[in-house]
């Protein structure tokens, strides 16, 4: 009983997934096959990155060894792939891994060169960003040498300084004469 129950509740409910699926607006709708294409890339990745490993080399040559071993040396009851005809299964099971190694590598490659695409673009944002600051940056500081040339340095005012002591010096010296 509470299967039926709980089968009815869940096809209730795609039900009603679907309907406010189709009654959105279809750029607001979720895309379905982005969630499958996104695993079955991730899963191109993965046979890529074992197959590119030296575990997967020694494996395979260790499978390949101990095939024509057993079907060389073992009782003519027990092969199942015959050295007189160039063991034929073992050619096509090769050649089955190979034909599909090779597409899902290509993908993982695709995969890989979209991600380092996006990479380089918000590298070149990012350094287009960095130029516009450095830019503004030796803008404002050409603008504070420019307001500096304006403002009185330290040196500037104790030569003034020492000029108007001069001149009180002088003028206190002329006056005492008086």
């Amino acid at each position: 009983m509470e299967k039926q129950t709980i089968r009815a509740t869940t096809s209730r409910r795609r039900a009603v997934h679907i309907d406010e699926q189709l009654n959105a607006p279809k750029s607001l709708r979720p895309v379905l096959s982005r969630r499958s294409n996104d695993r079955f890339g991730r899963f191109t990745e993965a046979v890529a990155r074992a197959m590119g490993t030296p575990l997967f080399l020694i494996v395979l040559t260790l499978v390949v060894v101990s095939w024509m071993t057993f079907n060389t040396l073992a009782p003519e009851q027990y092969r199942f792939d015959s050295a007189d005809i160039g063991f034929t299964a073992l050619t096509l099971i090769l050649s089955l891994q190979a034909s599909y190694a090779a597409p899902l590598i290509l993908l993982a490659q695709n995969r890989q060169d979209d991600r380092d695409r996006v990479a380089m673009e918000q590298d070149r944002q990012r350094a287009e960003r960095n130029l516009a600051d450095t830019e503004y940056l030796a803008r404002e500081v050409v603008a504070l040498r420019l307001a500096i040339k304006d403002v009185a340095t330290k040196d500037f005012i104790r030569a003034e300084l020492r000029a108007l002591l001069e001149e009180l010096d002088k003028s206190s010296s002329s006056d005492d004469k008086s």
